[in-house]
């Protein structure tokens, strides 16, 4: 079966979950299929082709450039037996494909544009763009795959016109053989970490979908003997990055051992901090399934995280960690575009200390968070349902 894969993201260039999904379900699939991974980026090399934006579209709409790169994929698409796109800045051309060569589409959907109205912000016009994009691809996709229950529903909700029948569900997965505990502490001395004092982590982007604003709040009221440790970089808006740099500043007045480090990590660091923090914190708004929490249970870390999206189909309340209701409503209500929402600050405040402030039961947690990833989310099973889903596809072609 050959296989054409499509992603924005692919490594070195991973940047978010999408991308980490990518990564891994490349690497697993390419030991059950002929794949091609189509990427952002220059050269070829393994597999992997990558195309750049047209350098007439330079200084242009990031979805006008994103389009011409979605272009540039379905013109090397052919001789692809079936196409599977990843993402808004994919999907376009994996539709294309479908048309050019009579050949399956398989969209995977990590996230949905109307669920996304902050990003007007980013893209301005261009959002309508990416929304035609992401309607039009999922719309006449062969089968769509939603990362989690809750992602198929927000799916059907957002485009009633899509037949329930080709949404199907495949979990993200976690490789537990690379994320796992790892006693070493170089990275944390690296950092300047008290390692005599626990720590918050946070790991993720600066945009209003992660919720940074409202951990940055949160923790002014958590346990001051606990130290504060935000990996996060990549702001979506010059607008994002100075609300989050102006709250990082007042946090950093109001409390001792804040920690903020703007750039990516290599993964083995990331995968350091992850096992010695006291408490992972996921305070998104909204969420399809977060990888990030499967990354943090691996490590045996527990974890609180919001009750918005797939969250709650990883993290298991009181037995993985704590989930926290935000009281803003819907995914696109109060909280998405940075305004307060003091009820749910307040409890990811009062969960934060819970898990600090009870060592055993945070053990119990980690452990059983580490349990759970090794047994229900291996990438091996998710490459393996997937290939399942494409060879259903081909014989209905």
């Amino acid at each position: 079966m050959r296989v054409g894969l499509l992603t924005r993201e692919y490594p070195p260039d991973v940047y978010g979950g999408a991308g980490v999904h990518v990564e891994f379900l490349a690497r697993e699939l390419a030991r059950l299929v002929d794949l091609d991974v189509h990427s952002w980026g220059e050269g070829r090399s393994g597999g992997v082709l990558r195309h750049r934006p047209w350098s007439a579209l330079d200084g242009a709409n990031d979805a006008l450039r994103t389009l011409s790169v979605d272009l540039a994929m379905t013109a090397a698409l052919e001789g692809r037996e079936l196409v599977h796109s990843h993402t808004w800045y994919a999907n376009l051309g994996g539709h294309l494909a479908k048309l050019l060569y009579g050949v399956p589409h398989v969209m995977t959907a990590h996230s949905l544009e109307p669920l996304r109205p902050w990003k007007a912000e980013q893209l301005g016009g261009g959002y309508a763009l990416s929304s035609w994009a992401e309607r039009t691809a999922a719309e006449s996709a062969d089968a769509v795959i939603a990362v989690s229950g809750a992602m198929r529903e927000d799916i059907l909700g957002c485009y009633p016109a899509l037949d329930p029948a080709r949404v199907h569900v495949v979990h993200n997965g976690i490789d537990t053989a690379l994320y796992r505990p790892d006693p070493g502490t170089d990275a944390l001395d690296r950092i300047g970490l008290d390692r005599s004092h626990p720590y918050v982590l946070f790991v993720g982007r600066i945009t209003r979908q992660k919720g940074v604003p409202h951990l940055l709040r949160a923790a002014r009221g958590i346990d001051p003997a606990a130290q504060v440790v935000l990996c996060a970089g990549a702001p979506d808006t010059p607008a994002v990055d100075r609300e989050f740099r102006e709250l990082y500043a007042e946090l950093s007045r109001a409390r001792e051992g804040v920690h903020w480090i703007p750039r990516m990590l290599p993964r083995s660091e990331v995968i350091q901090l992850l096992t010695h923090a006291a408490v992972f914190v996921c305070p998104s708004v909204y969420e399809p399934l977060g990888i990030v929490n499967l990354e943090a249970m691996a490590c045996g870390t527990p974890v609180v995280a919001s009750r918005v999206g797939g969250i709650p189909e990883v993290v298991t309340d009181g037995e993985t960690g704590l989930l926290v209701t935000r009281t803003g409503g819907a995914d696109g209500e109060a909280g998405t575009d940075g305004t307060r929402d003091e009820d749910f600050e307040a409890g990811l405040a009062r969960a934060l200390d819970a898990v600090l402030g009870d060592p055993p039961a945070a053990r119990r947690m980690g452990e059983a968070g580490r349990v759970r990833a090794v047994e229900e989310f291996g990438w091996n099973a998710v490459a393996r349902r997937t290939v399942r889903l494409y060879e259903e596809i081909l014989k209905q072609a």
